[in-house]
């Protein structure tokens, strides 16, 4: 199944008050905010004299966000997007101004696109063509071709970040498993005087490592599949436990405590378990959730095509339920 994913940032020009069926009190409070505003700025406990606002709500103002968010429900709406998950062509999420294109051909991710950027232009919103990215998901590696609309290319990238979390063609979590790893190495570093400080106790410098360090590491980690290369790159928390308990004497020599000594000092809570811990708690969850919930339905939803040739791919249920056996 090839599926085509567009990655759309809106410019915020103004937001017209084409809204008269929503809340009046919101629109004439704008209104009151866009008309008649001074300020004064406060520089060294004095304040400068009065001056005009003129340019409106800034992206910054609690009701800059309300107005866009109105004027993007909208904007959904009339795309027309009907179906379930399992006979929708075409999908829009939208977070923000970040907007995500899922649709299962070229023809009907351009469709889309100029209806959602029409739409946008009739309340005052802009597409961000230099942001805006185009991804490919499929097992076959092609050259990448940006898409050619309205005589502006949308390139093709090979993955991108949406909330935080990379999104690629081949559809895994490892590169988003080595960022956060990576953003545990910064965090230990920024703080590696603390860990190897002599007069903090071990049981400070334990709360520090469970409350910054593995926090960093295992965000999202509920929806990670653990392959067996994850798993030993998760293992080198190791060093910051040895930075913590420090050296073993044994036999008349110091030596490095072993993963499995560390393992017991923390009593196997280490992150490979914590991540495990957490998939199971969150996959409870997903079953007492209503059936008319969207992750219920994603979860219990069922592909039409057929699988590929070759071994499949681990999902995210096998794993769990490997946890399940191995509990």
């Amino acid at each position: 199944m090839l599926i085509y994913v567009i990655h759309v940032v809106h410019n915020c020009l103004s937001i017209g008050f084409v809204l008269a069926k929503y809340d009046k009190n919101i629109i004439y409070i704008s209104f009151v905010v866009l008309s008649g505003t001074s300020a004064m700025v406060k520089i060294n406990h004095e304040f400068t004299g009065k001056f005009d606002v003129q340019t409106g709500l800034e992206q910054e103002d609690p009701l800059s966000a309300t107005l866009f968010s109105i004027a993007m429900d909208c904007i959904l709406k009339k795309t027309e997007l009907r179906g379930n998950i399992s006979t929708r062509l075409r999908q829009c999420t939208a977070y923000a101004y970040d907007i995500l294109i899922t649709a299962r051909t070229t023809q009907a991710t351009i469709d889309t696109f100029l209806k959602l950027k029409n739409e946008s232009l009739k309340y005052g919103l802009t597409v961000n063509v230099h942001k805006t990215k185009y991804l490919k998901c499929s097992r076959r590696q092609d050259q990448s071709k940006a898409i050619d609309i309205e005589n502006k290319e949308i390139e093709q990238v090979r993955s991108f970040k949406y909330l935080g979390s990379p999104v690629n063609t081949d559809n895994t979590t490892e590169e988003e498993i080595k960022e956060r790893i990576a953003l545990g190495n910064k965090a230990f570093f920024a703080n590696k005087k603390i860990f190897q400080s002599k007069l903090i106790s071990k049981n400070a410098k334990l709360k520090l490592y469970f409350s910054v360090i593995r926090p960093l590491v295992t965000y999202a980690c509920e929806t990670w599949i653990l392959k067996q290369t994850i798993t030993n790159r998760l293992v080198f928390k190791g060093k910051i436990l040895r930075k913590i308990f420090g050296p073993t004497y044994e036999n008349g020599s110091w030596r490095i405590e072993t993963n499995q000594e560390l393992d017991k000092l923390i009593k196997h809570k280490n992150i490979i378990n914590f991540a495990r811990v957490q998939r199971l708690g969150w996959y409870g969850h997903i079953e007492i959730m209503q059936e008319t919930r969207m992750v219920k339905a994603i979860h219990a939803w069922k592909p039409i095509s057929k699988r590929p040739m070759g071994r499949p791919k681990i999902r995210w249920e096998d794993d769990v339920k490997k946890d399940i056996q191995r509990g």
